[in-house]
C-alpha cells in the first residue's frame, strides 16, 4: 500500500445518516475521517422536511405512555416486508432504534420529540394507526455547528429556489446539525468536503481486509488508512442515469430528490472489490409535483384531487402511502396508461394552486405554473378534458363517478379513505373530496423518488457481504449505499432515515469493539 497522507481509525465516505457512524466512532474514542464528495454536509438526509425515525418503543414515545410493544411491530415490519430481506436484519432494525435514541439521549448535544405519523399499511397485522413510533430531531441553531457552522446541505427551498438559508435548523437539517456540533470541539474527528471516494484499499495479506480508501479532491488523489474500517454510507446512484438504467430503476435522476453528489460511487467502489448487491431496482418512490423548472418534486398530503391516465379514468387511491402510490403509478406507466407526466384534476373550491399540503419544493408564483402549460383550467369538466388530451366523455364519467363516491363516503373503485394514513392529513374526515367548484383545474405530475434504495448486502453489523455471504473484512455499509432493510416496502415514515442511523451506529460499535 502507498505511503498513507492520514492515518485515522475509521473512514466514513457520506455525510447523512454516516454522521450517526462518524459520531459512534469518535465516542468510542476512535479517529474519525468524513469524506464527504459535495461542498456540504447532509446528503439528501438534509432535505428531509421532517427527518423522521421510525423506532418503536424508544424512549421517547415510552416517556408519553405508549402502550406499543417490540413484539407489536415485529409483527407489523415482518408482515409488511415478507422474506424479502433477512429476518435476523429485520429484527435488529426493529430492536435497535430504540437502543439508538437511549444512547444519543445520554449526550446533551441531543433531543428529540414525537410527530405522530401513521404506520403505512394499516391493515396489517400489528400496525399502529396513532403515529407513536415517529419520532424526529428538536430544531437547533445552526451557531451552535461550531466549526461546521453553514455546511448543512438544504433546505430544497434555498438549494432549487434561492431563498435564503434559515438559521435554525429542523427537519433532517437539525438532526445532521445535532451530530455535526457534537463532533465539532473532538480533534479527532476531520471532515473533509468536495473530496470522492475513488476505490477502497485492500491487503491482500490479510483476508482482503480493507485498509483505507483512496480519495480525490481538486483533482489530486490522496490515501487514508484506516485501522479499523470504511463505513460506505455515501447515498444511492438515484443521480446517474447511466446506473439506473443498467439495473431498471423508473424514473430519472431529473426528477430525483437525492442530493447532487449522489452518483453510486461508493456502490462502484465496493462491487469492485467483491460486494454482493440486492434490492438495485428499487427506490423510494412518490409523486412528484412538475414545477415551473421541469422537474418533478416529491410531493404528497393531497387533500383532494383526482390522479387519471390517457383516457381520462382514475387508476388509483390518491391518498395513499406515497411509495405505495408511486408503485402504482409505475404500473400503469409499464403498462402505457401514463406516460412520464400525467394529471391531477380539481376544482377552485380552495382556490387555483393543487390540493397538495406537502411540496417539498415550495409552490412558485402561479402565473409560472401557467405559462409553462403545467396548470390548466376550464369552466367545464369536459372543456378541461380537451385542454390535457383526454377524452371528454370518459373524464366527465370519472368525476361524476367520483362525485358519487365522495357523497357516499367509500370509495368503490381503489378504497381511498380506509387506511389510517388516508385520512392524517384532513384530520380524520374523509379525503373524497366533490369536484364541483368551477372553475376546473388540472396540475401535471410525474414521478419522483427519495432516492434509490438498492445496495450492498450487509450483515446486521453493516459488514458488507461477498457472493457467498461472507463479511468483506474492514468494509461497511448503511443508508442507501446499503441493499435496504425494508426489500421492496416501505412500512412507515422515518424507515430510511432510522434504518440509516442505527446501521451506521451499528457499524461503529462494531469497529470500535475489534481488536
Amino acid at each position: 500500500m502507498s505511503t498513507p497522507d492520514e492515518i485515522v481509525d475509521v473512514v466514513v465516505a457520506g455525510s447523512g445518516g454516516g454522521t450517526a457512524g462518524a459520531y459512534t466512532a469518535a465516542r468510542e474514542g476512535l479517529s474519525v475521517a468524513v469524506v464527504e464528495a459535495t461542498d456540504r454536509f447532509g446528503g439528501t438526509f438534509a432535505y428531509s422536511g421532517g427527518g423522521g425515525m421510525w423506532y418503536p418503543c424508544n424512549p421517547v414515545v415510552l416517556r408519553a405512555g405508549v402502550d406499543d410493544t417490540i413484539e407489536e411491530a415485529l409483527r407489523y415490519y415482518r408482515g409488511v416486508v415478507g422474506d424479502r430481506t433477512p429476518a435476523e436484519l429485520q429484527e435488529a432494525y426493529v430492536r435497535g432504534g430504540a437502543a439508538l435514541i437511549e444512547y444519543l439521549e445520554r449526550d446533551d448535544h441531543f433531543a428529540f420529540k414525537i410527530l405522530p405519523w401513521p404506520d403505512y399499511y394499516s391493515s396489517v397485522p400489528g400496525a399502529r394507526a396513532d403515529g407513536m413510533r415517529h419520532i424526529v430531531s428538536k430544531a437547533v441553531p445552526d451557531s451552535r455547528l461550531g466549526r461546521f457552522a453553514g455546511l448543512v446541505r438544504g433546505p430544497l427551498d434555498h438549494e432549487r429556489l434561492g431563498a435564503p438559508q434559515p438559521d435554525l435548523l429542523t427537519g433532517g437539517r437539525a438532526l445532521i446539525g445535532r451530530f455535526l456540533s457534537a463532533m465539532a470541539d473532538n480533534p479527532a474527528v476531520a471532515a473533509h468536503l468536495n473530496t470522492t471516494l475513488v476505490e477502497p484499499i485492500v491487503d491482500g495479506r490479510d483476508e482482503g481486509r480493507v485498509v483505507g480508501a483512496v480519495v480525490e479532491s481538486d483533482g489530486r488523489r490522496r490515501v487514508i488508512r484506516a485501522r479499523r474500517g470504511v463505513l460506505l454510507a455515501a447515498g444511492g446512484f438515484e443521480r446517474n442515469d447511466a446506473m439506473r438504467a443498467e439495473y431498471g430503476v423508473p424514473g430519472a435522476a431529473f426528477d430525483t430528490m437525492g442530493a447532487p453528489g449522489n452518483l453510486g460511487l461508493a456502490h462502484r467502489a465496493a462491487i469492485s472489490v467483491g460486494a454482493a448487491t440486492d434490492l438495485m431496482d428499487q427506490a423510494w418512490w412518490s409523486p412528484g409535483l412538475v414545477h415551473p423548472d421541469g422537474r418533478a418534486a416529491f410531493a404528497l398530503c393531497f387533500t383532494g384531487g383526482i390522479f387519471v391516465d390517457r383516457d381520462g379514468r382514475r387508476f388509483v387511491n390518491e391518498s395513499a402511502a406515497y411509495d405505495r402510490l408511486a408503485r402504482d403509478i409505475i404500473r400503469a406507466i409499464g403498462n402505457g396508461r401514463v406516460g412520464s407526466r400525467y394529471w391531477m384534476v380539481y376544482d377552485s373550491r380552495n382556490g387555483d394552486q393543487p390540493p397538495v399540503m406537502a411540496t417539498n419544493v415550495s409552490f412558485s408564483p402561479t402565473k409560472e405554473y401557467v405559462s409553462a402549460g403545467l396548470w390548466r383550467q376550464a369552466d367545464s369538466v369536459a372543456e378541461l378534458a380537451g385542454l390535457i388530451g383526454v377524452p371528454a366523455d370518459n373524464l366527465v364519467a370519472t368525476v361524476r363517478r367520483f362525485n358519487e363516491f365522495a357523497r357516499r363516503g367509500d370509495d368503490d373503485d381503489f378504497g381511498r379513505g380506509r387506511e389510517a394514513f388516508d385520512r392524517t392529513f384532513t384530520a380524520g374526515a374523509s379525503p373524497l373530496v366533490p369536484i364541483d367548484t368551477p372553475p376546473y383545474r388540472a396540475a401535471a405530475f410525474g414521478l419522483s423518488d427519495l432516492g434509490t434504495k438498492g445496495g450492498l448486502r450487509t450483515d446486521i453489523d453493516a459488514r458488507v457481504l461477498d457472493a457467498d455471504g461472507r463479511p468483506i473484512p474492514g468494509l461497511y455499509a448503511a443508508g442507501n449505499t446499503m441493499a435496504a432493510v425494508s426489500g421492496e416496502t416501505y412500512p412507515g415514515g422515518g424507515n430510511p432515515i432510522g434504518a440509516s442511523l442505527l446501521f451506521s451506529h451499528r457499524a461503529a460499535l462494531h469497529m470500535a469493539a475489534a481488536r
